[in-house]
């Protein structure tokens, strides 16, 4: 569990434990009290009508505040709507007047924590424990919440998790080739058309594939974590061995929390890419993020990357790519915007190197209690440097790409995913001109 979901856990559990009412609490004395009001608001609280309690305490503040009573209903309310600087306020007048009220030390530690000051609310939960009029089983979900917090005072928790993802289907161009049946080559166009057949050609198949990963975080002070994962990849084409693919990925780096909720991350990565079960090439470099925290669970990212690539039996095409984008996430939709520069760093190879710039936008929806829609899609301007040597142009081009697919979780931990998936690449050298689609059905364990 990270930093704030150790907190949010804690400030629950909080609220659980004060609604064991300790011996001393206010709501045992509020029986006592003469202001109809403050009861009023005080049933409505542990009613769930905590909105309507602090519309109606918070305007005779004036006239109450220093009244305990008052203030403790007052501060429950406006700890209940998410005020928590204002509950803060008004149960340290509780406190102030009823040092020894342990129900309202609860609450004030409760708040603290919902606020993200862990260790002002640990300090708090710490004087509440020390009371000795504490019923032994609400001392002892005290004892388990410090230790939560700290944890959380800590850093958090490690965590790992990983997942498993088997998937089969059917791929129209397996080898995303033109399905012209020749090519008029400008030099040669004395000859006439050249015909395409082989791997020059689109060529279909059935595939299956398997993906799996393992990530993990541990924290090295209370705002640094140190994360890490290994990603494999494996696909088969049916009767096509040619275009088969695999990759293993690592990545290791570290992540820093500021104050304000932002996170600035470094990591580094490696790639190995197999295609027709040989090694194909190696990448290495790494990216470098910051990422905004908006309210209601989105985030706003700026990162950058580079990139190495080195081609086992092809070092014209070595290259470096520079690379950024801009995205947005929330608990629905993600989308982007992006560019940079693949640059060869061969003399003499200049058509391969190429500027691009990209944008994608897609979501997951939930239609029922267990199943969701899924949609995406992305566009690509890729612009080369130096005309074709074969084609006598300068190469551009748009890559579309869409794909929809419903995901239906069987359990917590395992869904099945049908999909299809379009690519549609435009470009004005014929050779490099085709579409591509795919419809495959997969599962996913998560653990």
């Amino acid at each position: 569990m990270g930093y704030s979901k150790a907190v949010k856990a804690s400030a629950i559990a909080l609220a659980m434990m004060a609604a064991a009412a300790p011996i001393n609490s206010v709501h045992a004395q509020t029986g006592d009290q003469n202001d109809a009001m403050v009861a009023q608001a005080l049933e409505q609280i542990y009613a769930g009508g905590a909105e309507a309690a602090y519309q109606l305490l918070s305007p005779i503040a004036g006239q109450n505040a220093g009244d305990p009573d008052y203030d403790f209903a007052l501060g429950l309310a406006a700890l209940e709507t998410g005020r928590h600087g204002e509950a803060i306020i008004a149960l340290q007048r509780v406190i102030a007047q009823q040092p020894r009220n342990s129900r309202a030390q609860a609450e004030l530690a409760r708040a603290y924590a919902m606020a993200g000051d862990v260790d002002t609310a640990r300090a708090e939960f710490e004087t509440v424990r020390g009371d000795p009029s504490i019923p032994d089983p609400v001392r002892n979900r005290i004892d388990g919440l410090v230790r939560k917090l700290d944890i959380a005072i800590a850093g958090g928790a490690s965590e790992i998790t990983g997942y498993f993802d088997v998937e089969g289907g059917y791929d129209s161009n397996i080898n995303t080739a033109t399905d012209a049946i020749s090519i008029t080559l400008p030099l040669f166009a004395f000859l006439g058309p050249a015909n395409l057949n082989g791997a020059a050609r689109e060529q279909d198949a059935g595939f299956f594939q398997i993906q799996s990963g393992l990530s993990g975080s541990t924290p090295l002070s209370r705002q640094t974590r140190l994360f890490g994962s290994l990603l494999g990849n494996w696909r088969d084409n049916v009767d096509s061995r040619f275009v088969d693919q695999a990759s293993i990925v690592g990545t290791m780096g570290l992540s820093h929390s500021l104050a304000s909720g932002d996170v600035i991350s470094l990591s580094g990565q490696a790639q190995r890419f197999y295609l027709g079960q040989n090694g194909f090439r190696t990448s290495f470099g790494g990216d470098i993020r910051y990422t905004k925290r908006l309210s209601h669970d989105r985030a706003l990212s700026v990162s950058g990357q580079y990139f190495r690539l080195d081609y086992d039996n092809n070092p014209l095409q070595d290259a470096e790519r520079f690379s950024g984008s801009i995205t947005y996430a929330d608990q629905t939709v993600y989308g982007g915007i992006g560019g940079g520069k693949e640059e060869t760093r061969r003399i003499g190879a200049d058509q391969l190197s190429y500027g691009f710039v990209n944008a994608q936008l897609g979501g997951e929806w939930n239609v029922t209690e267990k199943a969701s829609f899924m949609a995406g899609a992305s566009i690509e301007y890729r612009n080369y440097d130096s005309r074709d040597p074969l084609f006598l142009k300068g190469r551009k081009d748009i890559q579309y790409d869409g794909s929809i697919g419903l995901r239906y979780r069987i359990t917590d931990v395992l869904s099945v995913r049908p999909r299809v998936s379009y690519t549609r690449n435009d470009s004005n050298v014929g050779l490099y001109d085709y579409d591509r689609w795919t419809a495959s059905v997969g599962a996913r364990l998560s653990f």
